[in-house]
C-alpha cells in the first residue's frame, strides 16, 4: 500500500479523534473481559468474581460510552456536509441495520447459550437452543431475572446510534442553515472554564433528573436517562464537528480536565464503598445528588481529556490508523461473544483470574483480527460487518469520501 504523507497538526482533517475512536473501541475488550471478574451484572461470572478490581473499572465506565457518542456525532455532521440528507440516513440505516439484525441472529445467540447454561443450567443442544431464540421464547426466567429473546446484548449501541442519527437528520431538517450559525455560537460560548461548566450543566441536570427514575436498561424504550445522556453529547460532536478552533483549545484544558476526572473518580469509587448507615439520617437525597453530579463531571472532564491529549500527540495519519479505522467495528462486533465463549469454555480448567484474564484478551484480540481478515477479503460479509471498501485506504473523520468507511462508531 502507497505510505500516505503524515499529517501533523492539521485540523481540517481530524485523525485524532479516529485514534480516541480506536482505542475507545478496543478499551470494550479489557472492559468486557474485566466484567467477567466483578460482582456487577453479565452473561457469564468467574467463580472468582469479587470487588477486586471494580475500582479499576469505574476509570472509563463514566465516559467510555459518551465518548464513543461524540465522536459518531462529528462524524455524521461531516457526512452531512457531503452528502444529502436523505442520502446520509439511507446510508447510516444500511451501515448500522444490517450489521444489527445481523448480530442478533447469529452473532449473540452464543452468548444467550452459555448465559442459560451457566444461569438456568440448560441441558439442551445449540440447535435446540436457537429454536427458542428464534422463536421469541420467554420461560429462562428466576427471581429478577428474565432473559427477552431474540436480543441485541453489547450490540445495544448501534440500535441507539441508528436512533440518533434519525434525531439528528430531524433536527438538520428543522434548522436547515441556522444549523451552521447554531453551531458557531456553541463554539464560540465554550472557552475557558466553560468548557467544563456549560456541558457539565446539561449532562448533570439530565443525570440528576432521570438517573434514579430510569436506571439503564440498553432496551431502547424507556431508558430516558441514557438518551438524554448520550444524545447530549452525541448532539455535542454534531455541532462542533467543524468547529477546529474548539478542538485546539481542548489542548489547553487537557492536564486540568485529567485531574477533574481522577478527583471524580476517586469520589466515585469512596462513595459506593461508604457504608449508607454511616450518612447523616436525612442526608442520602443530598450526597446521592452530589454523587450524580461529580459523576456527571467526570464523564465530561474525562471526554475533554482524552480529547485534548489526542489532539495533541495523536493528530497524525499512519498506515495503522488506516487500517484499524476499518477493523475496529467489525472488532466490536465480535469482540463479546469471543469473550462469553471463552470464559465459559475456559471454567472448567480452574486458571487462576490473572492468567486466565490475560489469556482472554489474547485470545479475543487474536481471533477479532482473524475475522477482520476474513471480512476484508469476502465482499458479501462486508456489509454484515459495517465494512465498506475495505481494501481502500481509510481516511480520517472530516475528510473521507462518503463511500469510505470512516466511521466505525458506526
Amino acid at each position: 500500500m502507497p505510505q500516505l504523507e503524515t499529517a501533523k497538526h492539521n485540523d481540517s482533517r481530524l485523525f485524532f479523534l479516529d485514534w480516541v475512536r480506536i482505542l475507545a473501541f478496543f478499551l470494550l475488550i479489557f472492559y468486557h473481559v474485566g466484567m467477567y471478574y466483578v460482582t456487577w451484572g453479565h452473561h457469564v461470572k468467574s467463580v472468582d468474581a469479587s470487588h477486586t478490581i471494580e475500582p479499576l473499572m469505574q476509570m472509563s465506565s463514566p465516559w467510555r460510552l459518551g465518548l464513543l457518542f461524540m465522536i459518531s456525532g462529528v462524524a455524521s455532521r461531516f457526512m452531512l456536509d457531503k452528502i444529502s440528507l436523505g442520502r446520509f440516513l439511507g446510508q447510516r440505516s444500511v451501515r448500522l441495520l444490517l450489521p444489527l439484525v445481523f448480530g442478533m441472529l447469529v452473532i449473540v445467540p452464543p452468548q444467550t447459550y452459555c448465559e442459560v447454561i451457566e444461569k438456568f443450567a440448560y441441558q439442551g443442544s445449540y440447535g435446540d437452543f436457537l429454536k427458542l431464540y428464534l422463536s421469541n421464547y420467554r420461560g429462562f426466567r428466576t427471581g429478577d431475572l428474565h432473559l427477552i429473546m431474540p436480543t441485541w446484548n453489547h450490540l445495544w449501541f448501534v440500535s441507539y446510534l441508528w436512533v440518533y442519527t434519525l434525531v439528528l437528520g430531524a433536527v438538520v431538517l428543522a434548522l436547515g442553515p441556522r444549523l451552521k450559525a447554531l453551531s458557531q455560537r456553541l463554539a464560540n460560548s465554550l472557552t475557558g472554564w466553560k468548557i467544563i461548566v456549560l456541558p457539565l450543566l446539561v449532562l448533570g441536570a439530565a443525570r440528576l433528573l432521570l438517573a434514579s427514575r430510569f436506571p439503564e436498561t440498553h432496551a431502547l424504550f424507556g431508558d430516558w436517562f441514557n438518551h438524554a445522556n448520550y444524545f447530549t453529547l452525541f448532539l455535542i460532536g454534531a455541532l462542533l464537528a467543524n468547529q477546529p478552533a474548539f478542538w485546539s483549545r481542548l489542548d489547553e484544558q487537557r492536564w486540568s480536565s485529567l485531574g477533574l476526572a481522577l478527583f471524580c473518580w476517586a469520589f466515585v469509587v469512596v462513595f459506593d464503598a461508604w457504608p449508607d448507615a454511616l450518612v447523616p439520617p436525612g442526608q442520602l437525597r443530598t450526597w446521592s445528588n452530589i454523587y450524580y453530579v461529580v459523576v456527571s463531571l467526570c464523564e465530561w472532564s474525562a471526554i475533554v481529556a482524552v480529547c485534548g491529549f489526542a489532539h495533541r500527540h495523536l493528530q497524525s495519519d499512519s498506515p495503522a490508523r488506516r487500517y484499524l479505522t476499518v477493523a475496529v467495528f467489525p472488532v466490536y462486533i465480535v469482540h463479546q461473544t469471543l469473550i462469553v465463549v471463552f470464559a465459559h469454555a475456559l471454567k472448567p480448567a480452574h486458571l487462576s483470574p490473572l492468567l486466565e484474564g490475560g489469556i482472554l484478551v489474547v485470545l479475543t484480540l487474536t481471533c477479532s483480527f482473524g475475522v477482520v481478515e476474513i471480512v476484508r477479503r469476502v465482499a458479501i460479509l462486508q456489509p454484515l460487518f459495517g465494512v465498506h471498501g475495505a481494501k481502500r485506504a481509510a481516511r480520517p473523520v472530516g475528510a473521507a469520501p462518503v463511500t469510505v468507511p470512516q466511521s466505525l462508531a458506526a
